[in-house]
């Protein structure tokens, strides 16, 4: 991990020399000016290319202008110094943006869904390949914009997947396992073009096997577990698997594993939540589902084949999610502490000042005598760790 440190305060104790202190700001400076500027050059290329398709709105024009933005990026980043090559990057992205986006649009707008679905997935897959062919082959200066068509080509095949799917409603086990496809394929393009944000984003199609997910309404964002158990099981897996990853395996492929371990901490918490509120019965939607299925339309013998297994099935009450919720935090914030990861660490406070204010309302907010007892032991707790950290560390 990054170690926070008070770099004033360690060359005042001799600990760094002032000049091992600037050469620090500098880097650190250095990263966060470079974050600043692709921040702002992702936001410019996608609005910039967004509304040129919107006001050419012509297929040939787009086009056209699409392929003239992208032959002049090229031109400049094989061409000219370092130093314009941003714009080349810039050109190169509006232009791709602009082919990519006037080629949906026109797919959309000329074929029904499920011909359009398929469109996507062969052009999307054939895009991606072609593109990490050319990344992979290390061309000069083109390195960039070949990571940004691979990425455009493999959202491209993976929105078309989910169209087919959504058009043809496939079964439960197929979209199961299109999900886990979409996460597998998001997740080795982020570890392959080394670019830990795509590797993040690998947990939204992981998350949704077990269709966890998120939704907005008017004024409300809202996330839901309808699996609550099996997620935490799901998101726990992954956890476990990342920490192996970045016991053994390289620096580089383990802060892939280490952000994909945060989100699926962060999912597993907020699933969590979900049990905390209302408990779960294990394995009861895919019951309500299957029983959909088997009687459309008669939602009487769906509710009593749900009875029915309700009454057999593993419930665990909310009270239970809460309990092991917040020793399981505890835990992870002790051994986040103890073994300097500062991620993990603030994720679990966070959750825990979650789970707090939650309960509070939810369970024992007029109740004195449980906050009595669990500030009390809280005490104990922190001399303990305290003790311990002296103990092992």
């Amino acid at each position: 991990m990054a170690v926070v440190a008070d770099l004033d305060m360690l060359v005042s104790e001799g600990v760094l020399t002032p000049s091992q202190a600037a050469t620090i700001r500098a880097r650190s400076r250095g990263a966060m000016i470079a974050l600043a500027v692709n921040v702002l050059l992702a936001g410019g290329v996608l609005a910039a290319a967004a509304g040129f398709v919107v006001l050419l709105a012509d297929t040939m024009s787009v086009a056209g202008a699409g392929l003239g933005f992208l032959a002049l990026g090229i031109l400049v980043l094989t061409q000219a110094t370092a130093t314009w090559r941003m714009f080349g990057h810039a050109a190169a992205l509006i232009g791709a943006g602009m082919l990519i986006g006037g080629g949906v649009i026109e797919c959309l707008d000329r074929l029904t869904p499920g011909n359009a679905g398929i469109v996507l997935v062969i052009a999307g897959a054939a895009l991606g390949i072609a593109a990490f062919a050319v990344f992979r082959w290390r061309v000069s200066g083109l390195a960039f914009i070949a990571g940004f068509l691979a990425l455009g080509g493999a959202a491209l095949h993976l929105a078309g997947l989910y169209m087919v799917a959504y058009v043809h409603d496939i079964p439960g086990i197929l979209i199961m396992l299109v999900s886990l496809y979409a996460a597998a394929l998001v997740a080795a393009l982020g570890w392959q073009l080394d670019v830990r944000l795509v590797t993040a984003l690998a947990i939204v199609p992981f998350a949704q096997v077990l269709s966890t997910s998120t939704a907005y309404f008017h004024a409300a964002y809202v996330f839901y577990s309808p699996e609550p158990t099996l997620s935490i099981l799901q998101m726990a897996a992954a956890l476990a698997l990342c920490l192996w990853i970045m016991a053994q395996r390289p620096e580089r492929d383990g802060r892939h594993a280490g952000i994909f371990a945060m989100m699926a901490f962060v999912v597993g918490n907020l699933c969590f939540l979900v049990g905390s509120l209302w408990g779960d019965t294990v394995g009861d939607t895919f019951l309500r589902d299957w029983l959909e299925a088997r009687h459309p339309n008669d939602w009487e013998a769906v509710w009593v084949g749900q009875e029915m297994f309700r009454a057999r099935a593993l419930s665990i009450s909310a009270g239970v999610f809460s309990v092991i919720w917040a020793v399981l935090l505890v835990a992870c914030a002790v051994w986040a502490a103890h073994t300097l990861r500062r991620g993990l660490f603030n994720a679990a406070i966070t959750f825990g000042a979650i789970h707090g204010y939650t309960q509070a309302f939810e369970s024992f907010g007029d109740q004195p005598l449980a906050w009595i007892f669990g500030g009390l032991a809280a005490i104990p707790l922190a001399w303990m760790v305290w003790r311990l950290n002296q103990q092992f560390g």
